[in-house]
């Protein structure tokens, strides 16, 4: 694999998160393949491949991936045209010392922006959104923060972590930040809402459980989203925060029914089990017929991902019954509504092999916004976000 070797220039004194604008270069930079991070006194020899970048400004990782990826080009900021970064190879005239982007700026190198150098789709996080550079500022902080805690959330997920917990847990993120709480901080404590929730429901204390539960669904928002926005993320705390996510949901259920002063039927709890492994095989079943999340497929996927049987939905569920006091009914309707949406699963996996197999491209839908804007305008507001709005004050 090529070797680019990446000059920062300029700095900036604004921390954003915790980290300052070059602290936050350096570090996504050293976990992307192929890119050698060098000082500014180390000399470039002739033909080496380097990137040379503003660490005043601020980047979208699709915009960084999109420059080490191409070949002779500079960057624009979309706003005010200032030259932000060059992407090319040293030459005679810039061998005598560290290349600068000044040098670059009237060379024969490609113009490009953050939108066309770079995709927004980012397939992990189920989300599209438009690539983006910004000048860091004391006065911009606020907002430049905002738009890294956006692009930390995931675009595609229930409807409780899309619309209910984006505000709340931007406050919480930034105070862990600002005190040095850490990410796997935030999940150890998740694991001990998780059981206590388990724990309360087993025994019937359904309200407090709930308390517990709803807390626990909010710092697994939390945990994650510190884990972006301040780059502490880990393969360790990635699987630490998913191996609970993955494992915990039915048990309560489970509990929820042990609680109950009636003798509920075991093969209530047999169809929840069943529906629930039922429906996650039917995830990673999708991906034979095409390499990405199935709830990016279409937007009716994408729809129904806000309000399939996950962990959030069936607590709405919970919650509800527990407020009428229909205890037994909340378990039996969770019960039908995990049968019903891996059913719905299941069918999107027919679907989506039957068409790989009569030859025709699967693609995620957010990969195409700009097609299919005008015949599903209001899928595009839920499901995607435009570059943020910043100015680059000094």
């Amino acid at each position: 694999m090529m070797t680019v070797k990446a000059y920062l220039e300029e700095s900036s004194d604004t921390p954003l998160w915790g980290l300052t604008s070059r602290e936050r270069l350096q570090k996504m930079l050293s976990k992307m393949e192929g890119i050698e991070l060098v000082g500014s006194d180390e000399l470039a020899e002739i033909g080496t491949e380097i990137l040379v970048l503003r660490a005043d400004y601020v980047y979208d990782q699709h915009v960084l991936s999109g420059l080490a990826n191409a070949e002779q080009v500079i960057l624009h900021d979309s706003n005010d045209h200032t030259v932000v970064a060059i992407r090319t190879r040293v030459d005679v005239a810039s061998a005598v010392q560290p290349p600068r982007i000044a040098e670059f700026v009237d060379h024969a190198l490609e113009p490009v922006t953050p939108s066309s150098v770079a995709s927004g789709l980012e397939s992990k996080l189920r989300k599209f959104d438009a690539p983006w550079v910004a000048r860091v500022s004391a006065q911009n902080r606020e907002p430049l923060e905002n738009a890294l805690y956006r692009a930390a959330y995931k675009g595609v997920t229930d409807l409780v972590t899309k619309w209910v917990w984006p505000l709340p847990a931007r406050a919480v993120t930034r105070f862990c930040a600002r005190t040095g709480i850490r990410p796997n901080h935030v999940t150890s404590l998740s694991y001990v809402l998780t059981l206590l929730a388990g724990v309360l429901f087993y025994y019937g204390h359904y309200g407090s459980g709930l308390v517990c539960a709803w807390l626990m669904t909010f710092l697994d928002t939390v945990d994650g989203k510190l884990a972006r926005v301040t780059l502490n993320s880990s393969q360790f705390g990635n699987l630490f925060d998913h191996l609970l996510d993955l494992i915990h949901p039915p048990f309560w259920y489970l509990a929820w029914g042990f609680g109950l002063v009636l003798n509920v039927p075991d093969s209530i709890y047999w169809l929840i089990f069943i529906g629930y492994i039922g429906g996650r095989l039917c995830e990673g079943a999708f991906k034979t017929a095409a390499p990405f999340s199935m709830f990016i497929w279409q937007p009716f996927d994408s729809v129904n991902r806000l309000i399939t049987a996950r962990r959030n939905p069936n607590l709405i569920i919970l919650t509800l019954a527990w407020l009428c006091g229909a205890l037994y009914v909340g378990l039996v309707l969770v019960m039908l509504w995990t049968l019903i949406s891996t059913v719905v699963l299941g069918v999107r996996v027919l679907m989506a092999r039957a068409a790989a197999r009569r030859g025709a491209p699967l693609t995620p839908w957010l990969s195409n916004v700009d097609s299919v804007a005008e015949r599903y305008p209001l899928m595009v507001r839920w499901f995607t976000f435009s570059a943020p709005s910043i100015r680059s004050g000094g």
